[in-house]
């Protein structure tokens, strides 16, 4: 078993406290600030990282789930489905995630389906991957279809829903734990509904079933005046700290954690926050470390285009969003890749993602990827790495929002809890 250096968050993550602190009253900003320096303090500490490296309790033996990192070897996986997806609301959450260009897509859109053509290309596509995928010996599991256009009304708000997707987004499996992350948009309040039959399924098997605290999700959760008008704004205000997204109450995407065995890293992000990352490092404790790191990123929604991790003491590092606590990971013996860039067309719509979903895979073992067919250059890495490349085509797919990291949530891998951070 290999000792354990933990990260601290670095500066950024002191810029973000500070703004926290200026920004809320009372007795709650003195909570916040204590449970966020607790949160750095125990990533911080050696003395907790390093000691009693006790075993996590046993999985049942006849239990479908386990899952430990990114890259044992896949044996069941959950991948989402694309049909009746919407297009959300245009909200103020929704606009800090997308870009400028799509705003008027969103506005005239909001509540109604995706474009039926490439919906239905969409669906095709992860047909074909689901197959893939059971070729190679997986097996694969299906969210319910739903109804996402009707719409839903709380105390605090009014919306339509999305779509059942992509499952990396709301579903993080820890060891024989499935965690229901509490999502941050309103048009994803009730997306657990699509997965809960295979949840209850797992549970039954043996599996443990938690879910986050649930949002209320009303306006005071969100900087309505959050100031967004050009890439060069986003850099500033993600430099001090500063999202969408207020610590108002826990929120969180599953997207946003990326597990490595005992230690699982997160962001703060315009869906995440730091109330929710509270919640997980106190629920995972003390088997499991959970880690704030930061990058250079105008927009932070979820962490798996930007920092991959598919292997033991290997990631792939988003040249374009640069870790800041990139040198902890090399000072461990990691080896840090930089893909290269992506080559999807600049005219293909991609109305809540960037092009570097490229480097967003799925790991079905440490020697094989399954990768976009039409990202040759990243095939071509892969290859140099001794990783043979699963090839599938799912373009009118990533539309959506998703690579195929996001498409999936693997269910079971088999392999052991270890540490990998030395």
């Amino acid at each position: 078993m290999l000792r354990v250096r933990c990260l601290r968050g670095g500066s950024r993550g002191a810029e973000a406290a500070h703004y926290i602190g200026s920004r809320l009253r009372g007795a709650f900003t003195g909570w916040v600030q204590r449970t966020f320096q607790s949160t750095q303090a125990a990533a911080a500490s050696q003395n907790t990282c390093a000691a009693d490296d006790k075993a996590a309790s046993p999985v049942p033996k006849d239990c479908l789930v386990c899952s430990y990192n990114e890259w044992d070897p896949l044996e069941e996986v959950i991948v989402g489905r694309a049909e009746n997806a919407c297009v959300p609301p245009f909200s103020v959450e929704v606009k800090a995630n997308t870009y400028e260009k799509y705003w008027g897509f969103y506005q005239k859109f909001g509540g109604q389906g995706f474009p039926k053509d490439h919906l239905k290309k969409a669906i095709a596509e992860i047909e074909e991957m689901c197959n893939i995928l059971k070729g190679e010996g997986v097996i694969v599991k299906r969210p319910d279809p739903i109804d996402w256009s009707v719409k839903y009304k709380t105390p605090d708000f009014e919306s339509t829903g999305m779509y059942g997707a992509m499952p990396r987004d709301i579903l993080l499996v820890v060891g024989n734990e499935i965690i229901e992350a509490p999502m941050a948009w309103r048009a994803r309040f009730f997306e657990y509904r699509a997965y809960r039959r295979l949840i209850k399924d797992y549970f039954n098997s043996g599996a443990k079933w938690t879910t986050a605290p649930k949002p209320t999700m009303a306006d005071e959760l969100y900087d309505q005046n959050y100031p967004i008008h050009s890439v060069e704004d986003r850099h500033k205000l993600a430099a001090q700290g500063k999202f969408v997204t207020t610590e108002f109450e826990p929120c969180f995407d599953a997207a946003d954690f990326i597990r490595a065995g005992r230690d699982i890293f997160v962001q703060r992000s315009q869906v995440t926050n730091y109330m929710g990352i509270e919640w997980m490092r106190r629920h995972l404790a003390p088997d499991y470390r959970v880690h704030i790191i930061s990058f250079k990123d105008p927009n932070p929604m979820h962490i798996d285009a930007t920092f991959n991790i598919i292997g033991p003491g290997l990631v792939l590092s988003n040249p374009d969003r640069p870790c800041h606590q990139i040198e902890l990971f090399k000072k461990a013996g990691w080896t840090v890749i930089q893909p290269p860039v992506p080559l999807i067309p600049d005219d293909h719509p991609l109305w809540m993602s960037s092009k570097w979903l490229s480097m967003n895979v799925l790991m079905l073992d440490e020697k094989r990827v399954m990768v976009d067919a039409n990202e040759t250059s990243i095939q071509k890495m892969f290859e140099k790495l001794g990783i043979a490349t699963i090839k599938v085509n799912i373009r009118h797919a990533n539309s959506l929002g998703g690579g195929f990291h996001c498409w999936t949530c693997d269910i079971r891998r088999r392999g052991t809890l270890q540490s990998y951070l030395d």
